[in-house]
């Protein structure tokens, strides 16, 4: 999984796929880029030559060579056993298109099987049969995103905001924020059970921001028919949230934006200047982060979202930071616990769409099978099929 690798895409994919029929692998963190090892079968040489994945062919001996030279204390290595492929699922919601989403694009290319959920299949608790969520789009706090100013008489907003209202309705809920929260809610409880949560874009602050307002109303008459409580930001409760604490929420419903937790244009300046690096952390002692920023390079162009970066100084001390703008408060990749669960938060929309815009075409992941920015996305992916060991301390 170095530089020589021809699809790193592809070969989460394959080996994804080889775990689903029974196979087991070693994930070899750090070395040559996190290489994954397997047994030799004749097809899975097969399928790896038909989906353009390189693969090496070693002998028992060179194999044992490996492992004593990973696990030395001399190298920031590690051998971690990879299991049985962890059941997905992608919450979407009705006529939701794939390229809306890179996660679900990356799933497609790298033919990794999910399904979809949406708000009726959380809450009646179908969460329970899944090991992987992710979450990209979706607004929490039940402002539809704070497209107003600029789309409120498009029609995909109008029948977006008819969809929510109806289902709420159809669930007997009286505000789409009440459903959005009891939505949030159930996520949380399926992270402290032992779940996966894994967003992306305005998922990742949203999120937070509704948890905490869990006892207040923060949301303008025009998106649920009253005003918002004045004393909101003062009622939030911090302690609710995953990953975030003493943010400012943005109660202005015509400003396209939910709090200061995401990074504004402005400060990051010029795009030709935009990347963010990878911590590296100890692989015996910190195997989980350093399963999730395991990559080919260490320094990997930005992207914007509706969340685009997160603000340092607003993330709890508890939550590891993987990725930041080095020399900035800027933060792009976080991962945390809740109970006996895990989070990861990965701000931007598409690691390869700079700044994707309502209505632009999808990515063709084709032309980007090497993209480490993608490479982020399956390493969470691939995280819960990792036989669980306890970290060191």
């Amino acid at each position: 999984m170095d530089l020589e690798q021809t699809d790193h895409l592809k070969a989460y994919g394959v080996t994804y796929n080889a775990l689903d029929k029974g196979a087991t692998a070693d994930w070899l963190l750090n070395y040559r880029g996190g290489s994954f090892l397997f047994d030799y079968d004749d097809q899975l040489a097969l399928t790896c030559k038909l989906k353009g994945v390189s693969f090496e062919v070693i002998s028992s001996a060179q194999a044992v060579e490996i492992f004593a030279y990973v696990q030395s204390e001399e190298q920031n290595m590690d051998v971690v056993r990879l299991e049985k492929s962890p059941r997905i699922g992608v919450f979407v919601p009705e006529g939701f298109l794939p390229w809306d989403d890179a996660v679900s694009l990356v799933l497609d290319y790298a033919e990794v099987p999910y399904d979809k959920l949406w708000i009726q299949e959380i809450l009646r608790g179908d969460l329970e049969n899944y090991d992987w969520l992710h979450l990209h789009h979706e607004d929490f706090t039940g402002q539809y995103g704070k497209f107003y100013a600029s789309f409120s008489n498009a029609q995909w907003y109008i029948e977006q905001q008819m969809l929510y209202e109806n289902e709420a309705k159809k669930l007997g809920f009286a505000k789409v924020s009440k459903m959005e929260l009891a939505v949030a809610l159930e996520i949380r409880e399926y992270i402290s059970r032992g779940g996966f949560l894994f967003a992306m874009c305005s998922a990742t602050d949203s999120y937070d921001i509704a948890l905490a307002a869990k006892n207040v109303d923060i949301v303008d008459r025009m998106f649920d028919g009253d005003p918002p409580d004045p004393n909101a930001q003062e009622k939030l409760d911090f302690s609710q949230t995953l990953a975030f604490e003493n943010f400012e929420l943005e109660m202005n419903p015509y400003i396209y934006e939910y709090s200061n937790i995401d990074i504004q244009p402005i400060e990051i300046g010029n795009q030709q200047n935009d990347y963010f690096t990878l911590f590296e952390f100890s692989a015996k002692y910190d195997p989980v982060p350093t399963m999730l920023t395991q990559n080919h390079v260490n320094v990997i162009r930005g992207f914007m979202g509706q969340t685009t970066m997160f603000r340092k100084e607003l993330i709890k001390n508890s939550v590891y930071i993987l990725g930041e703008r080095e020399g900035t408060n800027q933060v792009k990749y976080i991962h945390g616990n809740y109970g006996r669960g895990f989070f990861t938060f990965y701000g931007g929309h598409d690691p390869e769409d700079y700044q994707h815009a309502v209505g632009d075409p999808e990515t063709d992941l084709s032309l980007h099978k090497n993209s480490p920015g993608y490479r982020l996305i399956l390493n969470n992916i691939l995280f819960p099929a990792a036989k669980k060991k306890k970290q060191k301390t």
